[in-house]
């Protein structure tokens, strides 16, 4: 499974307008909520244990101390009858050593939380991040400029001046693994570290296709020509909430030149190499990203002769 997918969460999206039930369950005693401070999700126990380690889902009476009322409360869903709520506590000081939550474990950034817990709870992590940082990226109208209000436990905001609707973003993003029989084509942003290779990726324009959006970046990145595209898989990317399209592309030939204003350098990696890279082995040079980014699971299943 592609981390950030495979949420365990039922979202029972039609209770989201039934004000009474989501405050009657925001403060059930059976409920959980998840703490995030300055977008760090909150994780239990000691710093220096083994993952995985468990989220940190408390009780609403824990964390209803920190939290202010204009301060965004989201919920994420159902986990049998227990309701799932995200709750932004950015504006407590130090939350993991002074108030309700201190002593009880620590605050992490979502890439490095998500790689310390189970899958199902990095899913749980991807819904939290995504939709408290468009809270906090949302509270002015666009329209009007006029201040907004949470709605829909969290999945809509109203401008009270003009009455806008604003919803929740997704952008979606191709990012894909060009191939030319026994080899497949990585690159390296001039923002990467030094020898970390990956796919090439970039935002699907209004207008455009997933296959033209696949063509059209492997052309402006790396002047490569593909001919047939071919959809792998998707991963939820809350940073900021992108989805990422994963593709291969079977490209016309190995002609390859590298947009300097956004790549450092392309290359053409054997399927062997490729193979030796997902396994941890550097090859000449190269590195790969880990298995939370889907780039990973894109050159892994070329490499085992899946793509």
């Amino acid at each position: 499974m592609i981390p950030f997918s495979g949420s365990p969460l039922n979202r029972a999206s039609e209770k989201r307008v039934d004000q009474n039930w989501i405050a009657s369950k925001r403060r059930h005693s059976s409920s959980l909520i998840l703490p995030l401070w300055q977008l760090q999700p909150l994780l239990l126990g000691s710093e220096i244990a083994d993952p995985p380690v468990a989220l940190g889902l408390v009780r609403p009476e824990v964390i209803d101390p920190l939290t202010q009322p204009e301060a965004p409360s989201v919920f994420l869903g159902l986990d049998d009858d227990v309701a799932i709520f995200a709750q932004d506590v950015t504006a407590a000081k130090d939350p993991a050593n002074e108030g309700p939550l201190a002593g009880l474990g620590y605050f992490r950034d979502a890439r490095v939380a998500a790689q310390m817990v189970t899958l199902k709870d990095a899913a749980i992590i991807a819904q939290a991040k995504a939709i408290i940082d468009w809270h906090q990226r949302h509270g002015f109208c666009p329209k009007c400029g006029a201040p907004t209000k949470l709605m829909d436990a969290g999945y809509r905001r109203l401008c009270d001046k003009c009455n806008s609707e604003h919803f929740p973003r997704v952008d979606p993003v191709v990012i894909m693994l060009a191939i030319h029989g026994e080899a497949c084509l990585v690159g390296r942003g001039k923002l990467f570290p030094q020898g970390m290779f990956s796919a090439l990726a970039g935002f699907i324009e209004p207008g455009e296709t997933i296959e033209e959006a696949v063509r059209r970046e492997l052309m402006e990145e790396a002047s490569v020509k593909v001919g047939a595209v071919r959809y792998y898989a998707t991963q939820p990317w809350p940073f900021p909430s992108s989805l990422m399209i994963g593709c291969f592309a079977d490209a016309i030939n190995r002609e390859v030149k590298a947009d300097d204003t956004e790549l450092a350098e392309v290359r053409w990696i054997a399927r062997s190499a490729a193979r030796a890279l997902i396994e941890g082995t550097a090859v000449d040079g190269i590195r790969v990203p880990p298995p939370i980014a889907i780039a990973h699971h894109l050159i892994k299943a070329f490499a085992l002769g899946g793509a």
